[in-house]
């Protein structure tokens, strides 16, 4: 005997489908931040409001587990606090027209967000596009960018992202001047770090560059990509930054720290090569131009020999450009 037809409308009603499984990159608004999922797992959140400059943080690698500092967005215990400016991800340099937009000390600089001009999920990758302000103490507008973050769908094993900027001398001429305090940075998770907040060293981690410098001899040597690697709960893992083939200065010079910083920086020639002349790495863009940088960012298992990261840095060399 066939089943009363409102005994299978209940039966039918308790009945949950699950959604289909996340697939590809999405990005989700959140209050002050964009958060970034790759595949279904959390990736990183763009931080963009009541902060002295925009950043990424965290960034979580392919373990699952966070590769960048918590100082100063939290305190765990453990982590030193020292350069309460290295916000995990970031861009900023410390003299643009005599004004410090690296770190957050009194009289520097602000980096502004001004508004999103993309926001874009996608099965292979997603986006975030960006206008922001570079203000001086005074209030002054002194320049602006357009960045763009770009997501891949990498796999199980990496973590893959572009940042791009360009950077628009829209209020007057602007001068990058020469020094050791910038530009493209990131700060390693604790565990990463050559040196330990102790006093000791980690035989675990390395610092290695396209150049074959490794550790404490990578710093402020110019190469085409830098990989920073060490443990993080238990297991290897590394970011690699590669320099973009066509950006200004090719090779790059690193800020590659044994505490645990890593950067690339066009504009430290002097302090890098020790030169006397102070201004010999200032970049100059006159009023009405811009110029444009673009990074990429691999977060891999392994070190950078298991990860290839040379063979990915020849991948991205080969782009159509």
């Amino acid at each position: 005997m066939a089943a009363p037809l409102a005994l299978l409308l209940t039966s039918c009603a308790t009945v949950k489908l699950e959604p289909p499984p996340p697939q590809g990159v999405q990005i989700s608004s959140q209050p002050g931040k964009m958060a970034v999922f790759i595949a279904g797992q959390p990736f990183t959140e763009y931080h963009f409001l009541n902060t002295p400059k925009p950043f990424l943080y965290p960034l979580i690698g392919p373990t699952g587990a966070a590769m960048t500092r918590n100082f100063p967005m939290a305190s765990p215990a453990g982590e030193e606090h020292d350069h309460p400016h290295h916000r995990s991800l970031w861009f900023g340099h410390g003299l643009v027209n005599g004004i410090d937009f690296w770190t957050e000390n009194p009289g520097a600089g602000r980096i502004v967000h001004d508004k999103f001009t993309g926001i874009r999920g996608g099965a292979e990758k997603g986006s975030i596009r960006s206008r922001n302000k570079w203000i001086a103490p005074s209030s002054k507008v002194i320049c602006t960018d357009e960045r763009s973050m770009t997501f891949y769908n990498a796999g199980p094993d990496a973590r893959l992202f572009d940042f791009e900027i360009t950077i628009h001398a829209d209020h007057g001429e602007l001068v990058f001047g020469d020094t050791k305090e910038g530009t493209m940075g990131v700060r390693i998770a604790e565990t990463m770090r050559l040196t330990q907040s102790t006093g000791g060293v980690n035989p675990e981690s390395r610092i290695v560059n396209s150049e074959g410098a490794r550790d404490t001899e990578a710093w402020g040597k110019r190469a085409k990509w830098c990989d920073y690697s060490g443990l993080v709960d238990g297991k290897i893992v590394g970011i690699a930054i590669f320099d973009h083939p066509q950006n200004p200065r090719h090779p790059t010079w690193w800020m590659a720290r044994d505490y645990g910083l890593l950067g690339a920086n066009p504009f430290g020639q002097h302090e890098f090569e020790k030169l006397s002349n102070e201004k010999v790495g200032d970049l100059k863009i006159p009023a009405g131009q811009s110029v444009k940088f673009r990074y990429r960012f691999y977060l891999h298992t392994g070190t950078a020999e298991e990860a290839k990261v040379a063979e990915r840095f020849e991948e991205f060399e080969a782009e159509p450009k």
